[in-house]
């Protein structure tokens, strides 16, 4: 890929309020996964690979865990001369200041930005998905087709179509349609929020949308549509790989127990395609002489003295002897003390867990424990 052919946006401003209590002080995006990792490593792990250069971060709600985060550009490769990794948070203006109020208006924001590394195509991400995509891939879809717009497409099950925006598309894959949560879904082609561009028409676009009082500002609501009506080239790329959305508590749990019941799908340890993260600098994970642990995964740093089955037990997290853990996620910093037996939880960062303590869910309904618990 050519210097500044493509530049990436991610979209990493939103609230995720479906996590609840996770993202109440931090973004979305900056939530704890996997062990070590943090959601927003997944895209950023993703431009690396892939060889974009210039990734621009716009950021919003509680942010200044991931602003801090991000910036360290050094961790995904991207810090060396002519590349880097760029924070956009909103700005005051001379006309004031005022928070992103969609997807396309976060872009539109950012035009100068944008312009200034002079790009051919843009390449727009969410911040909150787990998956690995060779981002090179997508480009050749869109020269090939000679495309205005290319929308990365995963298939869903048809019952579950109308839960996504539908993307329905002739046998050559050019999309002649969008249907945001269709009642009664025509393709099982869900939009994966990702797209690349053509930067002029985009701008030309995204100026025009600014004007429109009506308009939400949104991709999906807004500029798609009016491409689509316009006439525009617009092609879907089909993904095959792991790909989640891990917007509520108990999809972020099942990615997590994906780790272990479906590695050969989201296989962390690849080396041909890493997922590049913060090296706390933690040692190496402990597992007592007595401990008792069944299809877990489990980071460095984590000390099990006791029983852990069929969970995650992220960096630093303790299982002291005699607690019992199973079907949950410990994220890093947890403590479970003796006697203690949690299931189908997610524990979150650093919370301490008392003695002889039980805290359950169910499959149905995980648990989010997000404080100390105590007899």
């Amino acid at each position: 890929m050519a210097r500044n052919k493509m530049l990436a946006m991610i979209l990493a401003g939103g609230r995720g309020t479906r996590l609840e209590s996770l993202t109440k002080k931090i973004a979305k995006p900056a939530v704890a996964y996997g062990g070590k990792y943090r959601i927003i490593d997944f895209p950023l792990s993703n431009c690396a690979n892939s060889g974009l250069e210039i990734v621009g971060v716009l950021t919003q709600y509680e942010s200044i865990l991931l602003n801090a985060y991000v910036s360290q550009s050094q961790r995904w490769g991207l810090d060396a001369q002519g590349s880097g990794i760029f924070v956009l948070p909103p700005r005051e203006k001379i006309e004031g200041f005022g928070l992103y109020k969609g997807t396309a208006d976060a872009i539109t924001q950012n035009i100068d930005f944008i312009d200034l590394n002079e790009p051919e195509y843009v390449l727009i991400l969410s911040g909150d998905h787990i998956y690995k995509m060779n981002y090179d891939k997508l480009l050749e879809t869109h020269e090939k087709n000679q495309a205005d717009a290319t929308i990365a497409v995963i298939e869903v099950p048809l019952d579950e179509a109308s839960r996504f925006g539908i993307m329905n598309t002739d046998a050559d894959l050019r999309i002649n349609e969008f249907e945001e949560k269709p009642a009664k879904p025509k393709s099982n082609l869900a939009s994966m929020g990702i797209y690349i561009f053509n930067w002029k028409t985009l701008k030309k676009y995204l100026q025009e949308d600014d004007k429109n009082e009506e308009s939400s500002h949104d991709f999906g609501h807004d500029i798609i549509p009016k491409y689509l009506a316009d006439g525009r080239r617009l092609w879907a790329h089909p993904f095959k790989g792991y790909w989640k959305d891990v917007g509520t508590v108990n999809s972020l749990w099942e990615s997590n127990m994906d780790l272990i019941d479906h590695s050969d799908q989201l296989n962390l340890s690849d080396s041909t395609w890493k997922i590049y993260s913060e090296d706390k600098g933690s040692p190496a994970q402990v597992i007592g002489e007595n401990a008792v642990v069944r299809s877990a995964y489990v980071d460095k740093g984590a000390i099990i003295y006791g029983h852990a089955e069929h969970s995650v037990i992220s960096t630093d997290a303790i299982i002291e002897e005699g607690a019992i853990v199973t079907n949950s996620v410990l994220l890093p910093g947890v403590r479970i003390q003796s006697g203690a037996k949690v299931d189908h939880a997610i524990v979150s960062e650093n919370v301490q867990i008392s003695e002889d303590v039980e805290v359950a869910g169910s499959p149905e309904k995980i648990l989010l424990v997000d404080r100390n618990v105590n007899k």
